[in-house]
C-alpha cells in the first residue's frame, strides 16, 4: 500500500522508486502483486504516464486512511510526535494571512509532518479527494462533517473616501437611506448577502441597492476601493487599506457580528494526532493574527 500510494502521487514508477530508495523493479513487482491479490487493475500504464483506474482511485483513498492509522498507532508509543502527510484544504486569503507566516514554527515543532495545502472555498468531498480536513470561514450549515471552531474574525464596515465624499458619512444605520453597497453573492444560496449592524445589542440586517455584485473576495474589496459602495469584510483583509487611507471604517459603533473560522473533518473518521495538533496550533495562530480571536484548544 505504501509503495502503491507513492506511485499514484508521483504518477511514475521511477520517481516513486527514487523517493522510497528502492529499485524500480521492486516497485513494479509490488504493484503487480497487489493487483493480482485484489483481482483488479489499479493503474493504467503507458510509456510516459501512470494514472490510477477508477478502482485504483478508490483503493488509493482507502490506503491513505489505513497508512495514516498505522502511523498514528505506532507513533503513540514512546511519546513520539505525530508524523506523516497532512492534507488540508484552505481558503487562500485566510491561509496567506494567518497560516503561512506561522508555518515554519509549526514544522519546527513537528518535523515529521509533511503538509499539503490545497486552496479553495468549496466544501470538498474529503473522503473522495483524500483530504484530512478543511479550513472554512462562516457558519457551517447542512454538513455531515464535524466542525471544530478555531477562531473568530472581527468584521468591519468600510468604504472609499470617494464614496463618502459622494454619499456622505453615515453616523448610524438609520442614515443609510440613499446609500448603496457592493453586493456579495453567497456561494451557497446565490443570493446577495445583507449588511449586518449591532444596534443596542441586537443584530440588524440591512439590504441596500447594489449596482455591482461579485462572488470573489478580492474583487469585492477592489470594487469598494473604486467607490462603488459599502462593504463588510474581516478587518485583517483591509488592514493595509485602512492604514493607507484607500478605505475608511464607517459605523464603527455598530459592528457586524464576528465571523467564525472552523476546521472540518469527516464524521466517520477518527481524529488523527496530526489533525489534532494542527487544530490546536490553528487556534493559537488566529489568536496571534491581526483581526482574529482564537477559540479554546481541542481536548
Amino acid at each position: 500500500m505504501w509503495v502503491f500510494t507513492r506511485v499514484v502521487e508521483r504518477r511514475s514508477f521511477t520517481l516513486a522508486a527514487e523517493d522510497l530508495g528502492l529499485p524500480r523493479s521492486t516497485v513494479t513487482d509490488a504493484v503487480k502483486q497487489l493487483e493480482a491479490r485484489l483481482g483488479v487493475r489499479l493503474l493504467e500504464r503507458t510509456t510516459r504516464h501512470v494514472a490510477p483506474t477508477l478502482d485504483g482511485e478508490a483503493y488509493h483513498r482507502r490506503c491513505l486512511a489505513l497508512i495514516a492509522d498505522v502511523e498514528d498507532a505506532e507513533g503513540a508509543f514512546g511519546g513520539a510526535k505525530p508524523k506523516g502527510l497532512l492534507r488540508v484544504d484552505v481558503h487562500g486569503t485566510l491561509a496567506r494571512h494567518f497560516v503561512l507566516p506561522r508555518l515554519p514554527a509549526f514544522l519546527d515543532d513537528y518535523p515529521g509532518i509533511e503538509l499539503f495545502l490545497g486552496e479553495g472555498d468549496r466544501l470538498v468531498d474529503l473522503v473522495r479527494e483524500g483530504i484530512d480536513c478543511v479550513l472554512r470561514v462562516g457558519d457551517i450549515k447542512d454538513s455531515d462533517m464535524i466542525a471544530r471552531r478555531v477562531g473568530l474574525l472581527d468584521e468591519i464596515t468600510c468604504a472609499a473616501p470617494a464614496y463618502i465624499a459622494r454619499f456622505g458619512l453615515p453616523e448610524n444605520p438609520e442614515d443609510l437611506a440613499g446609500h448603496r453597497m457592493v453586493g456579495f453573492r453567497s456561494s451557497a444560496t446565490g443570493q446577495l448577502m445583507p449588511l449586518e449592524f449591532t444596534v443596542g445589542g441586537v443584530l440588524r440586517h440591512v439590504s441596500l441597492p447594489a449596482t455591482v455584485s461579485v462572488n470573489g473576495a478580492e474583487t469585492f474589496v477592489a470594487a469598494a476601493r473604486l467607490g462603488l459602495g459599502l462593504i463588510q469584510v474581516p478587518r485583517y483583509h483591509v488592514a493595509g487599506d485602512l492604514d493607507r487611507g484607500t478605505l475608511v471604517a464607517v459605523l464603527t459603533g455598530n459592528p457586524p457580528s464576528p465571523t467564525p473560522v472552523s476546521l472540518l473533518y469527516p464524521r466517520n473518521r477518527q481524529l488523527s494526532p496530526r489533525v489534532r495538533v494542527f487544530i490546536d496550533w490553528l487556534g493559537r495562530a488566529f489568536g496571534d493574527g491581526q483581526g482574529g480571536r482564537s477559540q479554546a484548544p481541542l481536548r
